[in-house]
């Protein structure tokens, strides 16, 4: 039995998500099916973090043990020939055994982009988040500097039914930037070691708000204080985020 590591690329678009789900087409379900067409066996992966529908990523990251004999680059190229054009797996190694693309990664960041003109892009429509009005770069800045550290983010978590018990709403967040990388494109970069459901997009999506001049920037802080999700804007399309790069211990700095 060998423990194998998995880098996933996929566009979100046409998932239900990562994660298995009866009668829905997910990353997951097409990559364990690869699997099984090449190695015979019913393999279960396990992702450092479980995107939502319509959420992309450039480098996911995935656990899997098999006794497939196959070298680690033949099963590469296998597993791109049979996965359908929307999931590819950029980089598949030996792993030890210890390994666990979850427990042991130390941080994940995300990058949601918005494409902030007046004309929407038929080429870029898939991957940002079309916001018409000029917005204040500076201030959605100014107001993201309280939301770095540790918090009780359940004023940004998105759980029907209330959350689950097991689940605390205290997460650590290491970076929030927020910056105009092009004429027309807003890139929001988040690392933090673990999320909430939906926080990230329920955070662009306040942030945008003030970006538009429809709350201060002073009011984010007092949100992320209330641990009110009431108070919070609506979270942002899932199509502008992207799960941009998983962190461990023994990446090169």
């Amino acid at each position: 039995m060998r423990r194998l590591r998995l880098v996933l690329e996929y566009d979100g678009t046409g998932f239900a998500g990562f994660q298995v789900q009866p009668g829905r087409r997910s990353v997951q379900g097409v990559v364990e099916q690869a699997l099984r067409g090449i190695t015979g066996e019913s393999l279960r992966i396990v992702p450092a973090g479980r995107t939502d529908a319509g959420v992309h990523a450039r480098a996911q990251v995935a656990h899997v043990d098999s006794e497939s004999g196959l070298a680690t680059g033949e099963l590469a190229r296998a597993l791109n020939a049979l996965l359908p054009e929307d999931v590819a797996v950029t980089d598949l190694a030996l792993a030890p055994p210890d390994f666990h693309a979850r427990k042991s990664a130390t941080g994940k960041l995300y990058a949601y982009r918005i494409l902030n003109r007046a004309d929407p892009s038929a080429l870029r429509a898939r991957y940002s988040w079309h916001v018409r009005g000029a917005l204040d770069i500076a201030s959605m800045a100014r107001a993201a500097v309280p939301l770095v550290g540790s918090h009780d983010f359940s004023a940004f978590r998105s759980a029907p039914g209330g959350p689950p018990e097991h689940e605390r709403p205290r997460r650590t967040l290491y970076r929030v930037e927020v910056q105009r990388t092009d004429d027309d494109e807003v890139r929001l970069e988040i690392l933090g070691r673990s999320f909430l459901r939906q926080m990230v997009r329920n955070l662009v999506g306040t942030l945008v708000e003030i970006g538009q001049g429809r709350r201060p920037a002073e009011e984010l802080a007092a949100i992320l204080a209330s641990c009110d999700r009431s108070r919070a804007a609506q979270a942002a399309p899932a199509h502008g985020l992207c799960l941009e790069r998983v962190l461990y211990d023994e990446d090169p700095a």
